[in-house]
């Protein structure tokens, strides 16, 4: 870990983080939040659940996924998360993490004290404002997530999930064409809540039918219009 404040705000990513430092100029304080940032290689846990809440993070580079043990044993991959997004809120209700959160690829994250960003959060608005932006945020992945799994075919939730990703990596400046799919066919499957084959099966349709190209982990669009009519959204 190493001191980030300075880098901060130089950050390709401010625009699109959790802790957006255009927004909070106004606090010098701010530069003391972010203290650092944490490595995480690929397949370790920045967190397990149950471990004690301290922090919330940014994901600074690479990409996590988000797991929680189901009753049975079974494991269920709940969310996926990029650049700039919103780790540990799911700590702040108990005060212990309720998920595991997984490194996908070789990664990184800023570390935000949580008991900081309270204090700052009582002195400075604008601060406070940040936070109750950020976790609304997050409410709101958590929501679409459900909206997918709750109301959508598998064809509309695949074309939704590649969607997703395509609009996320265009707001970070990157290509919204094509994208590395870092999870496994698996962990697609289990965050769609379906079966491997059901995916696997579901890209090689989409591809034979024009809409994307598939090599690997690696996908390209296509058709954007003919991939938004299958997820059924209005452009």
């Amino acid at each position: 870990m190493r001191g980030a404040a300075s880098s901060c705000k130089s950050c390709s990513l401010r625009t699109v983080c959790a802790v957006n430092p255009d927004e909070l100029s106004c606090s010098r304080q701010m530069d003391d939040l972010i203290l650092g940032y944490r490595h995480v290689k690929k397949g370790v846990a920045l967190y397990r659940a149950g471990d004690a809440f301290s922090n919330l993070y940014a994901v600074r580079t690479g990409s996590y996924k988000k797991v929680t043990l189901l009753a049975d044993g079974r494991e269920q991959v709940t969310g996926f998360y990029v650049s700039g997004e919103l780790l540990g809120a799911d700590g702040i209700a108990t005060d212990h993490y309720a998920s595991d959160v997984v490194a996908l690829e070789d990664s990184s994250v800023c570390v935000m004290p949580f008991d900081l960003l309270e204090l700052l959060s009582r002195e400075v608005k604008a601060v406070q404002h940040n936070v109750f932006r950020m976790l609304s945020a997050d409410l709101v992945r958590e929501s679409n997530a459900l909206i997918l799994l709750g109301t959508m075919t598998a064809d509309e939730r695949v074309a939704a999930f590649l969607l997703d990703l395509s609009s996320r990596w265009q707001a970070r400046a990157y290509s919204p064409n094509a994208f590395g799919l870092r999870m496994t066919r698996e962990e697609t499957g289990s965050f769609l809540g379906l079966k491997l084959e059901t995916v696997s099966r579901t890209l090689s349709r989409f591809q034979k039918q024009g809409l994307i190209k598939v090599r690997g982990k690696e996908v390209e669009i296509l058709d954007f219009p003919g991939l938004n009519q299958v997820a059924r959204r209005t452009v």
